[in-house]
């Protein structure tokens, strides 16, 4: 009960304060090794529109001259934003990314949000000798909302209603090469019929996305709609979506599904099994692995 009774204690405690210290030295250094092949450039501004700054942020590679995958965030198109791109592992593996804002439905409704998008990749295309990527390919990738963007982006390659002028850069293309849509809608006219209530409804975000319910804005609402603008000429889709998704439903990643197969061209939807509207499950696993091995097929082999 003396001192003799401190000093079993004050021996455990050296072994664990020197397993603590190795564990805090071995991240310390993997992180470093992470910061060494990954550069981070933020809040680069691609344009202004009356007064709001639109901004991206760069995930750039070590390897110089890879592919460019661009992605659009969440959010209900009311809400989200580019921080916490939850796709920066591309550049694991050579491909840079970038994270971009886009008008969000309280300072403007459709088709603001695809102009910026197209603005975006344009501003890419004219700046990619400045930060080191290929423009020969550019892949997009979004969630969501952002699914629903990435796939308008896929089908309306110079559509001309859709490309509008945002940011300039009119000399460079804003056309993809690869398409990962992660549950986004595709046929807001098949979604005002099974999902009147988040399409039609005064107040949903379909309705303050078109300024209407898609029920009354039906000319509006199939321009917004990638399966709408499916030409021969559209680059390869991959779509990932949970069976069990009740705000996003399966049918609109079927609905693209279906007209690509009638088009004859490539689309592979991937359902996971008890997969609501989001998760980890989305991005990690074999869900990851098959991402990158989409746009390694689309992107980087296509430049080989």
């Amino acid at each position: 009960m003396r001192l003799m009774s401190q000093k079993p204690a004050m021996n455990c405690a050296r072994p664990v304060f020197a397993t603590w210290t190795t564990a805090f030295v071995l991240l310390t250094t993997l992180s470093l090794h992470a910061a060494e092949d990954k550069k981070v450039v933020k809040d680069l501004e691609f344009a202004n529109v009356d007064g709001h700054s639109l901004k991206l942020d760069l995930y750039l590679p070590k390897a110089k001259e890879g592919p460019l995958v661009v992605w659009i965030h969440g959010g209900g198109w009311h809400a989200g934003s580019k921080d916490g791109c939850p796709v920066t592992w591309l550049t694991d593996h050579d491909i840079a990314v970038a994270s971009i804002s886009y008008r969000l439905t309280d300072k403007a409704t459709f088709p603001a949000q695809i102009h910026d998008c197209k603005g975006a990749v344009r501003w890419l295309r004219a700046n990619a000798d400045k930060y080191g990527y290929s423009i020969e390919k550019v892949g997009v990738a979004g969630s969501s909302a952002g699914g629903h963007l990435a796939a308008l982006m896929g089908t309306s390659g110079e559509v001309k209603e859709l490309e509008g002028e945002v940011g300039g850069n009119l000399d460079y293309s804003s056309r993809v090469a690869a398409v990962v849509d992660y549950y986004g809608a595709t046929d807001f006219v098949l979604r005002s019929k099974t999902q009147p209530h988040r399409a039609n409804q005064k107040g949903s975000v379909v309705y303050k996305l078109l300024g209407g319910g898609a029920d009354e804005k039906v000319d509006l609402a199939k321009q917004a709609s990638a399966a709408f603008h499916v030409t021969e000429d559209d680059p390869p889709f991959l779509v990932i979506h949970g069976d069990k998704d009740t705000t996003v439903l399966l049918d609109q990643s079927k609905r693209i599904q279906e007209v690509y197969q009638q088009a004859g061209l490539p689309l592979e939807l991937i359902v996971i099994e008890g997969g609501k509207h989001g998760g980890s499950e989305f991005y990690n696993g074999d869900r990851r692995e098959q991402v990158i091995a989409f746009f390694k097929k689309h992107l980087q082999d296509a430049e080989d």
